[in-house]
């Protein structure tokens, strides 16, 4: 890959809605974000034992923005005791769709049995449309995304069981 084309898709990136884009071919390989705080899970593991051992005061400047972060990591973990299975992570980063078209069914719903390699999820990138397989025969218990949110890499579309 060549200076221009990293420019070029420097450029694009910074036009773009996208918060991170990793890129991966060969040898070559491009990581940008613009994500500013990196230091959230840091934040979020010195403010979680807070609560516990009951020391307000050192906290009290960032207390607000802390109790968000407890409130988002605390959901999650809800959701996860109460659905089984194995989940499904986004391969690259984009915008994710449940259905082919606004006006055409989702791929597939709570409840549904599915195939090794049946469509779960299309995900967007670089104006490329993407079709997230699934990695085994098994039935959906929770589908983790919302139609047109932007996923990471990484973060649960899908659990199967």
């Amino acid at each position: 890959m060549n200076l221009n084309d990293i420019k070029d898709l420097m450029a694009q990136f910074d036009r773009s809605s996208l918060r991170e884009f990793s890129y991966k071919n060969g040898t070559d390989e491009l990581q940008f974000s613009k994500n500013e705080a990196r230091l959230v899970p840091e934040v979020t593991a010195q403010v979680a034992p807070a609560p516990v051992q009951a020391t307000p005061s050192p906290v009290a400047p960032t207390s607000a923005p802390a109790e968000t972060v407890v409130e988002e990591t605390s959901a999650p973990a809800e959701a996860s005791v109460a659905a089984e299975g194995d989940i499904v992570e986004s391969p690259l980063v984009g915008v994710a769709y449940l259905a082919a078209g606004p006006d055409k069914p989702a791929f597939v719903t709570v409840g549904d049995s599915v195939k090794k390699g049946q469509t779960l999820v299309i995900i967007e990138a670089m104006k490329v449309m993407n079709e997230i397989p699934a990695p085994k025969d098994g039935v959906v218990t929770e589908i983790l995304v919302s139609n047109e949110e932007m996923v990471e890499f990484g973060k649960g579309l899908v659990r199967i069981k």
